[in-house]
């Protein structure tokens, strides 16, 4: 691997922590659309999905959340508030349909609750304002002294574990074919990681068109597992 390893074995749990199922932030009930790529016939077998999470991993994640997630992890520990603030910005505005950006708004909002219960969220002022997901993610590795690197794959694997829920879900498609999705797209995961770490700032930002086409069209999909 490319990137900084975490040797902190209490900072590798709370990384496992932060990206399990079970954390109680609702992440679980969103598709990203892939339910409508389901409904579309876009996607339909296990060989078109491992190509849609592939693709959606190449030209969204690796030039979007990952690099956003390394970004904002830097500008907490340097206190930067106003890097805080513009990140947080920039990822809302790359967010190319309403549902797109509740879901980060509304992951958001569920992890800053549950970090306030937990009593772990940030000194007041310091939170930028409607903070995103991956922007208390960040808050959390930064403060648990998870290596920039590690948080990322950490994150990387959240989704794409999601992404594999939400197809086992809505489509006839077994744990086994989910398990051998997760061998297939476990190197390009590590691959995106780096790669993410190697863009500049003008290299930045998601190239999904058909990703929100689909998340538009769920809006009026006529019957839904996911939240839209």
């Amino acid at each position: 691997m490319g990137f900084e390893r975490t040797s902190d074995p209490l900072a590798l749990v709370g990384l496992l922590q932060l990206v399990s199922p079970a954390l109680p932030i609702g992440a679980f009930a969103w598709s990203q659309g892939l339910e409508s790529a389901f409904e579309l016939g876009w996607v339909d077998d296990e060989e078109s999905l491992g190509e849609w999470l592939a693709g959606v991993l190449d030209d969204g994640l690796m030039h979007c959340e990952l690099p956003l997630l390394a970004r904002l992890q830097s500008a907490w520990a340097r206190g930067d508030r106003h890097a805080l603030q513009y990140w947080n910005d920039w990822l809302l505005a790359n967010r190319e349909t309403r549902e797109l950006a509740e879901e980060d708004m509304r992951l958001g909002q569920a992890l800053k609750r549950l970090l306030g219960d937990l009593e772990l969220l940030p000194d007041a002022g310091w939170l930028p304002q409607r903070p995103v997901y991956v922007t208390l993610f960040a808050w959390v590795a930064e403060q648990r002294g998870i290596a920039t690197g590690d948080a990322q794959l950490g994150f990387a694997w959240a989704w794409l574990e999601n992404q594999l829920a939400a197809a086992c879900k809505a489509l006839p498609l077994g744990q086994t074919a989910a398990q051998r999705l997760v061998e297939r797209l476990r190197p390009r995961l590590v691959t995106a990681v780096d790669t993410a770490n190697q863009l500049a700032d003008d290299e930045l930002g998601p190239i999904l068109p058909g990703l929100a086409l689909a998340s538009a069209l769920h809006e009026t999909q006529y019957s839904r597992l996911f939240r839209s």
